[in-house]
């Protein structure tokens, strides 16, 4: 956790802090070349002024000019004591007037002309130009030692980097308490996870989490409850299957000791006889009607073992997880009719179908095998000479049903029925109790219930469902 979502928060948050203190530094530095530009814009506005403060001419051509300071010449001055100087200077570039330090060549033009300078620790910003005045032509300079510019340049480090290291310093502390304190209630939910034992499928309590982890809470506690629940299927399948197998599992155990038996007595009968006749092989026979239950011992048993892992694979639990297909009902109607016509026919039952075209998304194994054991149900209940029907069709929903008139289930039963090995009292047809459960889970996998009610005229029984809308 802290080397994966911590650290990518940590990233996160600090990154835009560093973009800003760049933008900050760049800001900065625009509102000082703001100023400087305003300032040069004032040192050029003064230049004028200054040429106009000449009033006279020295005896000499080398002689000082009178100068009367302009008053915002004069207020330029005051205002920035130690830091503002003027100078007025001849083509020469020796100063007549003004600061000395102010010396130099003079422009070789007669466009202002702008330049930095640093005397006695102050770098200064100055503007010189050529200029007409009463005393002839002059060189002007003023020289301004508040350029903001210099100054940001100069102060760089204490004014922009210094603090925007502190504040990333001081950011980095501050975000990483504030992640680790953000993210305690996930590492609790992770270590309480960690120390659980794999059977603890209890769910976690979802207010104890803030409501960012939730959702988390709630997804785990969904997973927990299907997890369980598939394993309490599986155990009740196990006990089920265990219980149901037993009785045809020992009627076949006692058919065959019974005729272990019989192979011993014949065996031991003909020791002395087989001694002398050589290896003569013991021989056994068996009776009609011994042949007819072991048959039905071994059928029903293999009825039930499938019907368990129908039932098994069925699970709504865990066959909701299956892609679903598109399913034409009318020709799967038509599929199970044709394979339950001889079963039928060994009734004298009279199978028919009523469908319509129609077409819903589902499972087709699954839909197969609750259409086979409606089918089958419904043949095995009905006397010789009933009918029983197949329908399909789209009606508000799409529906499937199968129909007969057969002796029916009470009402106050339909709901038992459709539990797991629950048969009506006073049956006597063979069977499992396995049937109809097995078609209502898979109902349930798709959405459905099964629907149990009394037959056409109130003979029989109607057994079907209906799809809801994909």
């Amino acid at each position: 956790m802290s080397t994966g979502l911590q650290r990518r928060l940590l990233l996160l948050l600090l990154l835009p802090l560093f973009v800003l203190a760049l933008l900050n530094a760049w800001f900065d530095y625009r509102s000082a070349d703001s100023a400087a530009l305003q300032q040069d814009s004032q040192l050029l506005s003064l230049v004028p002024l200054l040429a106009d403060s000449i009033v006279a001419r020295g005896d000499t051509a080398a002689a000082v000019p009178v100068l009367l300071t302009a008053p915002p010449v004069e207020e330029f001055l005051n205002s920035r004591p130690g830091a503002a100087a003027i100078a007025v200077a001849g083509l020469d570039g020796v100063v007549r007037v003004g600061a000395e330090w102010l010396s130099g060549a003079p422009p070789t033009t007669k466009e202002p002309a702008f330049s930095s300078e640093e005397f006695e620790g102050v770098t200064y910003r100055i503007v010189s130009q050529r200029v007409q005045t009463v005393a002839g032509e002059l060189v002007v300079r003023l020289a301004d030692g508040s350029d903001p510019r210099q100054q940001w340049l100069r102060l760089l480090a204490l004014k922009v980097v210094l603090p925007n290291l502190v504040l990333a310093f001081a950011g980095f502390f501050a975000v990483r308490w504030a992640v680790g304190t953000a993210l305690r209630p996930l590492l609790e939910l992770r270590d309480a996870l960690e120390r659980r034992s794999p059977r603890d499928l209890s769910a976690l309590d979802p207010d104890a989490s803030p409501d960012e982890v939730r959702p988390l809470v709630v997804s785990l506690n969904r997973l927990f409850g299907l997890v369980n629940a598939q394993a309490e299927s599986q155990a009740r399948f196990v006990a089920d299957a265990a219980h149901q197998l037993r009785t045809p599992l020992a009627g076949l155990q006692a058919q065959v000791e019974a005729w272990a038996q019989a192979v011993d007595a014949q065996t031991s009968d003909k020791n002395t006889a087989s001694a002398s006749a050589g290896s003569a092989q013991a021989a056994i026979t068996l009776g009609a009607d011994q042949v007819l239950r072991l048959r039905h011992a071994a059928r029903r048993t293999s009825q039930l073992a499938n019907q368990l892992l129908a039932l098994s694979r069925a699970d709504a639990r865990s066959a909701n997880v299956q892609p679903l297909q598109r399913i034409d009902l009318q020709q799967l109607c038509e599929a199970v009719l044709e394979s339950q016509l001889d079963a039928a026919m060994d009734k004298n039952i009279d199978l028919g179908l009523d469908a319509s075209p129609v077409h819903i998304s589902g499972q087709e194994w699954l839909l197969r095998e609750l259409l086979v054991n409606l089918v089958d149900n419904a043949i095995k209940y009905t006397p010789s000479g009933g009918h029983v029907t197949i329908r399909c069709g789209q009606g508000r929903y799409a529906f499937l049903e199968v129909e007969d008139d057969g002796p029916g289930v009470p009402q106050a039963e339909h709901q038992r029925v459709l539990e797991r090995f629950y048969r009506v009292a006073g049956t006597a047809v063979e069977g499992n109790g396995l049937g109809l459960a097995i078609a209502n889970e898979i109902a349930l996998v798709h959405r459905s219930q099964l629907e149990l009610k009394p037959g056409g005229a109130g003979r029989g029984l109607c057994v079907g469902l209906r799809f809801p809308p994909a």
